[in-house]
């Protein structure tokens, strides 16, 4: 199947694009568009993660669940927004430890992009959403996608951060060879509870210096 999706990812992940799976995904895709269902991200953007970093550039992942599933808030980026979207309530308190582990200042913007461009993969595990209907497409086989593309990555990139908050994205640990990847574990940003254990997690000064360690560059985490 032709996806259109960045070149190195198209490579990588060839394989999963011809299986029966995935061809589950874009039928049930279809059919949810002509069922008049509104789906986010738009279209364009479902796979803008991958198109905003390459394989060859991820050296850290942040796995979200599903997009924000209000109008306007989902361009494919897991927890981040477009430019002039009010952050949502688990952006702020990833601004806040953000702060408070390396001083950073509280952004004006919710939008994550620089971030991806210097090689944080922000992949949610599934793509698209209903909207106002959050998890609606978590039996879509997205799951299957994504769980897949953290295999790769595993398999295939050395001495990557893995930033796994809340339960559901700390079950992905067991397709990650810790072996030669750093995963970092934490309650989720959101206010349920970012108190129980991300408030100061420090996973944004740990990342840094894993990188550093392994002679890359680190993120620069302001925006």
């Amino acid at each position: 199947m032709d996806v259109n999706i960045e070149a190195s990812w198209k490579e990588e992940l060839k394989e999963e694009f011809d299986k029966p799976y995935f061809g589950q995904i874009v039928h049930f895709l279809k059919e949810e568009k002509q069922a008049g269902k509104v789906i986010y991200p738009p279209g364009k953007l479902i796979f803008n993660a991958f198109d905003k970093t390459p394989f060859s550039n991820v050296k850290v992942v942040i796995i979200g669940q599903d997009p924000y599933h209000n109008a306007g808030q989902a361009h494919g980026l897991s927890f981040s927004v477009p430019d002039g979207v009010a952050p949502p309530p688990s952006l702020v308190n990833i601004f806040k430890e953000l702060h408070a582990d390396l001083n950073i200042a509280i952004p004006h913007t919710g939008n994550l992009e620089p971030w991806a461009k210097q090689g944080v993969l922000l992949l949610n595990a599934s793509l698209t959403v209903v909207a106002n209907s959050p998890n609606s497409h978590a039996q879509a086989g997205w799951h299957t996608f994504t769980d897949e593309v953290i295999r790769h990555i595993s398999k295939d990139k050395e001495h990557l951060v893995f930033l796994l908050w809340g339960k559901f994205a700390q079950n992905k640990a067991e397709l990650i060879d810790t072996n030669k990847h750093l995963v970092l574990k934490a309650a989720h940003p959101s206010p349920f509870s970012a108190h129980s254990g991300f408030f100061g997690s420090h996973h944004f000064s740990k990342a840094n210096q894993w990188l550093q360690q392994q002679g890359e560059k680190p993120i620069d985490w302001s925006l």
